[in-house]
This record gives C-alpha cells, structure tokens and sequence, in this order.
C-alpha cells in the first residue's frame, strides 16, 4: 500500500523535482534542503504512476548510512511495495552485485574475495620485496593512493599513461601490473576494481550493458558532486537506453577532490545529457536565514560553480559571532567559555567544534580538562593518544629516567633497528631473573655476548645515544623543546616519517610540530611529562552528554544547534595546499 500523503508535504520546487519524470534532471539541492525527502518520494511516485517496477529503480547513494536511511524513508512510503526495490545501495555494493553475476568476463569467479586496506598493504609489501623496491623510499600507501587514482580515471595497467611530473610513477606502475594480476591470482579485487571491473565489462560486452541499460527505466543519485571519472562514466552507461537519470547534488558542498571527486561531472552535466531539466532546491530547512546570509556570502565568491539563493524557513535566529584571538590557546579559552553560556540552552551533544585539521583539537582537549567539560573526538583520537605523540613522550619518559620499561619497548625498535619480538622475550627474561629494569639487562646481556651479532649492533647503537641524550639534558642543559627535536633527529624518527610519503605521515608530522609548540608552555622535561600523564589519565569515557569534535570532512551530513569554528586564518583554512594547487 503506498501512502499517497507524499506529496502534500513538499513545497513547490520538491514537488516539481518530484513529478518531472521524462527525461535528464539536475536537482541543484542546498544545504538542508530536503534532497533525502525528494529522492525517496520520486521513487514512491514512479513506482505509485506505475512508470516502472521496483527492480527497475536503480538509486545510488554514498555511504551505507545514507542508503539505510533511504531504505527505511522509502520503505514508510510504500510499505511491502519497497521490497522489491534491490537495485539501492552504493557505488560499490551495487557494483559488487554486479560483478558477481557477470565475474567471468573479467576473469574471476563469482566468489571473488574484496581485500581490505591491510591485505592491500601486504600485497604491495611482497611486490616490492620480490622487486627489490625499497619500500622506505616510496610507502606502500603511497603506491596505493596512485594505483587507486589510476582505476578512478579508468585505467588497467596497460591503459595508463605515465605523467613526467611524478616520478614515483615509472616505478609504481610495473608495480600495478604485477598486483593486478597477482589479484586476478587470488580471485579478488579491491574497492577501485569492482567499479572498473564492471565499467570495462559494459565497455567490452554490449549485450551485457543493454540488459542492464533496458532494465533500470529510472537512475536517481545522491551527492553528485562527489562523484569521479569512472563513477560518471558507469553512471553513463547505464543510462544509455532510456536517459531518465536524476542526479542530486550541490557544488558548493563538493569536499572530496583529494579523493577523486570531480566536480565537473555536475557542473557539465547538462553537456553530457542532452535536455537536461535543472531544479533548485532553496528552501532550507535546517539553519537561520543569518547563518545562511554569511554562508551565501562567502561561497559566492567561488568560482565554477551553478549559484543559487538559499533561503530560510526558520526565524532570522542570533547574528553569527566573529571572534578574534592572539593564539590557539586564547582561541580555546574563548570558545570554552560560550559553551559554558549556551550549554544553558542546548546540551553538550547538540554542541560540535569543527576544524580543519585533526591536530587543532589539542588545544581544546586541554583546555576542556582543565575546566571540566567533557569531550568527544568523532573520526579521529584524541591528542596525546595518538601512536606518533605516545612514540614521542615515550622517547622523553626513557631520556629523564631509564627505569620506564614501558617507554623502552615501546621504541627501542620503533623506527626499526632489527631488534625483533624474539630479542625483547628474551630481555624481559633476563630482567625478571636478575631484578633489572630492561635497559640495565640490555647492557649487561650485550657484556655477556647473550644478543645476536646483527641485533647486537642495533641495541648498541640504541643504548648509546640514550646516554647522549641524557648527556644532553642534565650536563649541556639543553631545554625540553631541543631535546625532542635531537631526538627525532638522531634516532631517525622523522626521516622515518618524511621517506614514507603518503597522507598519513604528512598528518603525523603536522602532530608532532603541535607537540613542540605545546612543550613551550612548561618550564622544564618533568612539568611536560607530568601534564602528559594526567591529561591521559583522566576518565574520558564518562556516561552522559558530551561536546563533540571532529573534522569538516567528518561532519558531512550532521547537524548540530551550536557550532564553532576556529582556526579560519589563512594557510589553515583555507589550508596552504589549497591555495598552492590554484
């Protein structure tokens, strides 16, 4: 039974969007605007005018979340008619579908295996070693980051042009042949293959893609504007035959370039398909009409871009505050101190910090356990627990007192220096048994020759300059700061970090550059490490309601009755790569 109320709760632009049924549609669809309630009641309309069957829908959505959401939305509209509707779901779910069905056209059997980040990494890790790839000078990541931007654009290893800009490209694509084809071994694919899979098996097989093609009368995506090369392209191909493809999306709200999104795919869409119909959507339903003036007022000044007017169905709400500060510090202080005024009026869950970059919480979080305010990180760890600060305060605790076993194993081969499992058991035995902390039984071991010749010469070497950092420290009097920075100098922590080039360390550097700004506000190496231990110490898992923290990019798709933004300088927001690619 489809409940035919649908369309009395749309205003007119939604019900426009709604009703035109023939032909291309761009629904151009503002933050708020009600996309969601469109989408799932253009389907319950097609389905209720009888325009098509529910299998012949295909909707596609980004995440999981969003697709459940639809599900459950179109499912109160059409009650047992939503059954039917098994072509709703992601990008790569339905591509997986998909594959299944049609595995042997690229090779593979229909059980074919989806291997995850970790077996990537392990695969690309026994390429290079057969290869003698070093893989200290180009990360696993890395490799992977450009073989995954390689099937974006819809390239098989044979397809791929290499680009004289990037040099690591000569040596990762023999690499991408090898894993392509050790994958096809294995009967697995990754997450790129199961679109380009299915993109080169429409391609390639005319007769599969106007099965496919005749059958889905009707294609509806959300989020367009994220959408990449090879997305668009499967998207294309399906809409070959019957060219009724509806796609919703907002270019203003188009963050994932770095990822591959191309925003081009909406902004020529109408060049794409022909008789393209556009419908704004610019009634928001979620912010005050002053939230949506300043925001309007500074994506206007955006280039490519289609443009729109939003406008609110809310009261006009509290001016939006402008707060200048000296430092992070100030800035955190500030914002610490309107939380304590508006959580009289919406309570700590309804309340988000948003930044730019993950290392910008660490500010707060010590501001927040300074004054009692608790805290949560969504999509990220907390400052001081994060693996490359524990790595660094672990370095600091084992240079101001040797008997920190827990500092030692924690970097005695952290970056490596062949001292492997087997070594520390053997260490920690030797320790036990002669009451000795692991630093004093390493030394002593090393005296009686109890270590292995190669590890032997790493552990030396390791016990050696901890002395001369103590040495540093105590007789040179070289201040806390200095010291971390020798540190990561002379143990090769930060070459370990800047030969691996990939995001990750990018993110890990940029941490531990927010470590030593934070060690100038204490006066010497034992008040750091005293803040350190009870700002971890600290119970952040307390039950109830907490102020969340997160990055913009994790932000997508919440909402929340109070927001703060700091850190809107330039070189952070924008970030300084940003304005470089211009």
């Amino acid at each position: 039974m489809v409940n035919s109320d649908y369309l009395k709760n749309l205003n007119k632009a939604q019900k426009e969007a709604v009703n035109y049924l023939e032909g291309p549609l761009l629904i151009v669809a503002g933050a708020g605007s009600g996309k969601t309630k469109v989408l799932t009641s253009r389907i319950a309309h097609i389905i209720k005018e009888k325009k098509a069957f529910p299998n012949q829908i295909l909707s596609v959505t980004f995440t999981n979340k969003a697709a459940k959401e639809m599900q459950i939305r179109v499912s109160k509209l059409l009650g047992s008619s939503a059954v039917g509707l098994s072509w709703l779901g992601t990008f790569h779910s339905i591509c997986a579908k998909l594959l299944r069905k049609h595995a042997s056209a690229a090779n593979l059997n229909s059980n074919f295996t989806i291997i995850d980040t970790d077996d990537q990494i392990r695969l690309i890790k026994n390429i290079c070693k057969a290869e003698n790839i070093d893989i200290k000078q180009i990360a696993p990541r890395y490799i992977l980051a450009i073989i995954d931007r390689w099937k974006n654009k819809g390239y098989y290893p044979e397809e791929v042009k290499i680009s004289h800009k990037d040099i690591y490209e000569k040596i990762i694509l023999p690499i991408y042949k090898i894993y392509q084809q050790k994958l096809i071994d294995l009967n697995s694919c990754d997450f790129g293959d199961l679109i380009l899979h299915v993109v080169k098996i429409f391609e390639n097989n005319k007769d599969i893609r106007d099965i496919y093609s005749k059958n889905f009368k009707y294609i509806l995506v959300d989020e367009y504007q994220d959408t990449n090369f090879i997305q668009s392209k499967w998207l294309n191909l399906l809409s070959e035959k019957n060219k009724n493809i509806c796609c919703v999306g907002d270019d203003d709200q188009s963050i994932y370039s770095w990822r591959g999104a191309e925003i081009k795919n909406f902004l020529e869409f109408d060049k794409v398909y022909e008789n393209t119909k556009v419908i704004r959507l610019e009634e928001n339903y979620r912010s005050s009409q002053n939230i949506l003036s300043v925001a309007s007022s500074i994506i206007s000044n955006n280039e490519n871009r289609v443009g729109k007017t939003l406008i609110a169905t809310r009261e006009e709400g509290d001016l939006v505050k402008l707060s200048c500060f000296k430092n992070g510090k100030d800035e955190a202080v500030g914002i610490s101190d309107e939380i304590e005024k508006v959580k009289k009026k919406f309570s700590y869950n309804n309340i988000a910090i948003l930044v730019r970059a993950i290392f910008q919480t660490r500010e707060f979080e010590e501001r927040f356990l300074k004054v009692g305010i608790p805290y949560r990180i969504l999509g990220g760890t907390k400052f001081y627990e994060r693996a490359e600060i524990k790595d660094c305060v672990a370095y600091l605790r084992l240079v101001y007192q040797e008997k920190d076993d827990l500092a030692f194993e924690r970097i005695v081969n952290n970056p490596k220096r062949s001292i492997g499992d087997s070594t520390i058991k053997i260490i920690h035995e030797y320790s036990k048994k002669n009451n000795l902390n692991l630093e004093s039984s390493s030394r002593k071991m090393i005296e009686e020759n109890l270590i292995k010749p190669k590890t032997k010469i790493g552990l030396t070497l390791f016990l050696g300059i901890l002395v001369k950092w103590r040495n540093d420290l105590k007789s040179k009097k070289i201040n806390h700061v200095k010291l971390l920075q020798t540190i990561l100098d002379e143990s090769g922590y930060s070459a370990m970090l800047k030969s691996k080039k990939d995001l990750e360390n990018e993110n890990r550097l940029e941490n531990i550059k927010e470590l030593l700004s934070a060690m100038k506000e204490f006066d010497n190496l034992e008040s750091f490490l005293e803040h350190v231990s009870l700002a971890t110490s600290v119970d952040q898992d307390w039950d109830g309601e907490k102020v969340n923290m997160m990055t913009m990019h994790a932000a997508k798709g919440l909402e929340f009755e109070s927001i703060f933004l700091p850190g809107w300088e330039e070189g952070l927001f924008p970030h300084q790569k940003s304005i470089e690619e211009k």
